[in-house]
């Protein structure tokens, strides 16, 4: 008897380790598409950088090349704003994102930060900093793309390349999906973070999100 109850508790365990390793994504969860569910991919009409990839597109494989380069997870700060050491921040992967579409969110958010101090909370503006804060970013999407929803059951209206933020995070929508139809997020969280895209904006919880945008 005691020993059927070892057992018993010994493959509780294993399932229940199981069940954890698939929820923070170190079992790889199924993929789909936009066309599995029967959802227009979205284009944007602007190509800013001229190099015949539109800024939706483009912000994507960008980003996509930023996590192959396998960046660590380090706060620090940089002369040259950028990391250039192969390191990085959550917000990073947006900046990065965006510099290869032609957009350098440093001089950008610096030049809306000095236009309209009321709208952030900078006593001291420094660019080689601002950009790279998640509160910034929120404002500054705020003011120059498109607000979108923030709610997970509207499917449809989450695209690859999109932003989206959280409290103190952000990261880029992926053009895959979960099962439920659930974009997977594109982002670095953690020093321990072995995927930079994941399933985990259910996780997250819709009431997490703060901002969903998409850049114009």
């Amino acid at each position: 008897m005691k020993k059927k109850i070892r057992i018993a508790f010994g493959i509780l365990l294993i399932l229940i380790a199981l069940a954890a390793l698939y929820r923070y994504n170190i079992f790889p969860h199924g993929q789909y598409t936009n066309q599995d569910f029967h959802i227009e991919t979205y284009f944007s009409s602007v190509d800013k950088d001229q190099d015949g990839i539109d800024d939706q597109t483009d912000l994507l494989e960008n980003v996509r090349k930023y996590i192959k380069t396998k960046p660590k997870y380090k706060s620090k700060y940089y002369e040259s704003g950028y990391p250039d050491d192969g390191y990085g921040v959550c917000t990073d992967v947006v900046a990065f994102g965006l510099k290869g579409a032609g957009y350098d969110l440093m001089e950008l958010v610096n030049e809306d930060i000095i236009k309209n101090k009321e709208n952030y909370s900078v006593s001291s503006p420094d660019k080689k900093i601002d950009f790279r804060r998640v509160k910034n970013l929120n404002v500054y999407f705020q003011n120059h793309s498109i607000s979108l929803t923030t709610d997970l059951s509207k499917i449809e209206e989450w695209q690859g390349g999109d932003i989206v933020v959280f409290q103190k995070h952000i990261g880029i929508i992926s053009d895959k999906r979960n099962k439920n139809g659930v974009p997977f997020l594109i982002h670095h969280a953690n020093p321990v973070q072995i995927h930079y895209e994941e399933d985990v904006l259910e996780r997250y919880g819709q009431e997490a999100i703060i901002g969903h945008y998409r850049i114009s």
